[in-house]
């Protein structure tokens, strides 16, 4: 018995389309031809077909498809492939799935740090805005510290939110030398924020560039001046620190 393009298709689930492409890029051997020129399919090509079709089905490309047809061999190789490739896509999903679900359960914005939802409402925008722009700069270990870092949500915080652009001397000392309290705790809890992280793909110029950018544009004149003394006095007092732990 023998079926013409069509019937060859719908035997196999696919389309006339498809089988003539197969034929194109030297999946499917064309068949023979009768005195009037129509195609004649016979049992060999309607299994080649239906392998293909199966493939195609789980998802192998036509070039994977045309190197598993070559032996036994490489059409094990081609099947793993296509597992591994599967594989990192489910994962790629679940991890996409398990930030969804952060999302949904804090009703978390859009603005709101991956990773970072479960402290979302300790975050001021500008917070969200600077978290945002350090993933950039800090790989995952970087990143779970942060959280760690914001997560321990301190009373200097809210003093310094609070802080109006032209608050006096006064009160911008009293602010600096919370968060400098703050911050040396910080250095002392996590070492690695006395070193500037590393930018993966040689973007650390621009990406802290971007920061200091964010900075100027996110904070008060106020709140800049605290954030200058705050870290300044910090550094040295954790400086200073280290030097007497090392001479003692």
């Amino acid at each position: 018995m023998t079926w013409s393009t069509r019937r060859l298709a719908e035997l196999a689930g696919t389309t006339v389309k498809s089988v003539r492409h197969y034929h194109a890029v030297g999946l499917l051997e064309e068949p023979g031809r009768s005195a009037n020129g129509y195609k004649h399919y016979g049992t060999s090509q309607l299994v080649r077909l239906l392998q293909i079709t199966r493939l195609r089905n789980l998802g192998m490309s036509l070039a994977d498809i045309a190197e598993a047809g070559e032996s036994d061999e490489s059409y094990v190789e081609a099947v793993q492939a296509l597992d591994a490739r599967l594989a990192d896509s489910i994962a790629r999903q679940q991890a996409v799935r398990a930030e969804l679900a952060d999302l949904m359960v804090h009703s978390a914005g859009p603005d709101v740090p991956a990773g970072f939802e479960s402290v979302a409402d300790s975050l001021t925008a500008a917070d969200r805005a600077m978290i945002t722009i350090s993933g950039a700069l800090h790989d995952d270990s970087g990143m779970r510290e942060l959280h760690s870092i914001v997560a321990d949500h301190q009373e200097a915080d809210e003093d310094f939110n609070a802080l109006a652009p032209d608050a006096d001397d006064d009160t911008v000392s009293a602010v600096a030398a919370q968060m400098a309290t703050v911050l040396r705790a910080i250095h002392e809890r996590y070492p690695s924020t006395l070193t500037p992280p590393t930018a993966v793909g040689n973007r650390e110029q621009a990406v802290r560039e971007a920061l200091n950018q964010a900075v100027t544009d996110l904070y008060n004149p106020a709140q800049l001046e605290v954030l200058r003394r705050a870290y300044r006095r910090a550094r040295e007092d954790t400086e200073h620190g280290m030097r007497r732990t090392d001479h003692d």
